[in-house]
């Protein structure tokens, strides 16, 4: 009896289809070598860009030893050709994804055919068309861009057409003169610190493809790790830009929610019901490019013009001038919470003549496991969009280990309430912690909140956890700033740290050597301005230690 020729499930075809698509998109002269593809884990120490061949000296040159703040500038004054920077990063993009697995999207042709449209406007009218001429810039996949499909991690989404619209944040970027070239990838669901999916699968760390990239933002990560982008756009609701940043040793922005144009995304969400709300910001290579991001995007204040829900709220240099003129800054350093206890990596704060201030969590709303648990209750407390079971895709292993930080206490709220008294009594949880924390900022006359932006690095996949370090500012929607400092090292980490299963699951001192490290700058509420020129002070003041 002839054998049973076992069926492919749908969703596996559909997935086919998909890569083969992405494949065929990558030029094939710009594909990679059986040896390189078989790298070391540690990429950038290896060299791989320069290993491929692909890239020729100025593209080298152009893709790892400037910002983007350097590269307008040549971009505007004629000194470099947007085409010749397009190339370069559309190069590096590629062979990163051929290595990590950190895109989902590409437009190279077009990308290149913009490019070649930006250099004769600037040798036609003599000025560049706008503050962001010429410039390429990565986004992550929920935005919208004409033409590419948005699946947000979702087989089921595969079925969707591509976007006939931009997103709003998309339509302001390329009227301000960027260049769009890539989508970056994210994980299943958007809501785990790890960058994986059953479409494009697992996004890989540049640093150390052993441990995570991070989520949800992790493409982006990864891609600006690489040096295959040199300015990207995640997004954060728990994390998102600022758990990426952190383990791919970039710099990444979580302005305050609604700031910078955020609408015509995919999300897969049911929106809607009260919680948290999502910020849009910047991944880049240095603070001055996180500024240049917010200064040009938020400009006079016409974000509103292009999404409804977005604040005419200019970008406003008077906090530069008023911190420039006081001369120091009063910092708030975040007191380590017993159940997310801190790894104990080596750390350097200014001796610059600076005011510290050690906080206490004496109170319960000023706690960080207080505000994961009320996070966590926004996230699960109402209807939710089942978005995998239609497509018949498993769940990816950091989707179903469900992190929760429910082993530090109880909900804050009953959940067997009704709605409507449940969403009140969250709304008056939330009140309480505002209050708390801006009492202490008023009575210790903080300037900022120096804190970890995680109790670890990067670590191994699917071990990133519920992220307490991260999320309890976006319960309070402060504006927070990631600035990668320092290394982990084995030598200097605790012999106990080894056993230690607190400070992190499965904690391997050799597999996170070498892992960057971060720290993360706090401010209230639409100080989005203030925190980005104080974290351009101590980003400074710790380097020159």
């Amino acid at each position: 009896m002839a054998n049973e020729i076992s069926e492919i499930p749908e969703w596996q075809e559909l997935v086919a289809r998909k890569r083969n698509e992405c494949q065929q998109k990558i030029p094939s002269e710009w594909t990679l070598s059986a040896d390189l593809l078989n790298a070391p884990p540690h990429l950038l120490e290896y060299d791989a860009p320069r290993k491929s061949g692909l890239l020729s000296e100025l593209e080298l040159d152009l893709t790892e030893n400037y910002t983007a703040t350097q590269l307008l500038a040549k971009l505007a004054s004629g000194n470099i050709s947007s085409l010749a920077l397009t190339t370069a990063l559309c190069k590096r993009a590629a062979i990163a994804q051929q290595l990590t697995s950190c895109l989902t999207e590409t437009c190279f042709p077009q990308a290149l055919d913009r490019a070649r449209f930006l250099d004769e406007y600037l040798e036609r009218e003599k000025k560049p068309i706008g503050p962001l001429h010429g410039l390429p810039i990565s986004m992550k996949d929920s935005f919208c861009i004409e033409g590419l499909q948005s699946t947000v991690g979702y087989v089921s989404f595969l079925k969707n057409d591509p976007a006939t619209k931009n997103s709003a944040l998309v339509a302001m970027l390329l009227e301000l003169g960027a260049v769009l070239y890539v989508k970056t990838n994210i994980p299943q669901t958007m809501m785990t610190g790890d960058s994986e999916n059953n479409i494009f699968g697992r996004t890989l760390n540049p640093h150390n493809t052993s441990l995570t990239a991070g989520g949800s933002s992790g493409g982006e990560g990864s891609l600006v790790g690489f040096r295959g982008s040199v300015l990207g756009v995640g997004t954060d609701i728990a994390g998102s830009i600022r758990i990426p940043a952190l383990c791919c040793g970039v710099y990444g922005f979580k302005p305050t929610a609604q700031r910078i144009p955020f609408g015509g995304q995919v999300s897969g969400a049911m929106e809607g019901l009260p919680g948290l709300i999502p910020a849009a910001g910047p991944l880049g290579h240095s603070i001055a490019d996180l500024q240049l991001f917010m200064k040009h995007v938020l400009g006079e204040g016409k974000a509103w013009e292009y999404d409804s829900s977005a604040f005419a709220a200019p970008w406003n240099d008077s906090p530069r001038a008023t911190i420039e003129n006081n001369g120091s800054l009063t910092i708030g350093v975040l007191a380590e919470n017993k159940e997310f206890p801190l790894h104990p990596l080596s750390s350097k704060l200014t001796r610059a003549g600076h005011r510290i201030v050690y906080l206490e969590s004496d109170k319960e709303e000023l706690s960080v496991a207080y505000l994961s648990r009320l996070a966590f209750q926004y996230f699960i407390y109402g209807p939710s969009e089942d978005n995998i079971k239609s497509s018949g895709e498993p769940l990816v292993k950091s989707v179903a280990r469900f992190d929760s930080p429910m082993f530090t206490g109880p909900f804050p709220v009953d959940m067997e309430l009704e709605t409507f008294a449940k969403i009140n009594k969250l709304h008056q949880a939330r009140t309480r912690v505002n209050n708390a924390w801006r009492q202490v900022w008023v009575d210790q006359k903080l300037d900022v909140v120096l804190a970890p932006g995680a109790q670890n690095t990067a670590v191994a996949h699917d071990t990133y956890g519920w992220p307490p370090y991260t999320v309890m500012w976006n319960v309070l929607d402060y504006p927070a700033c990631i600035i990668p400092f320092g290394k982990a090292s084995k030598e200097l980490d605790p012999e106990s740290m080894e056993t230690d299963d607190k400070v992190q699951p499965n904690y391997n001192p050799d597999e996170i050597d070498g892992a960057p490290c971060a720290i993360q700058i706090i401010t209230p509420r639409f100080q989005d301005e203030k925190c980005l020129w104080a974290a351009e002070i101590i980003d400074r003041a710790i380097r020159s230690v």
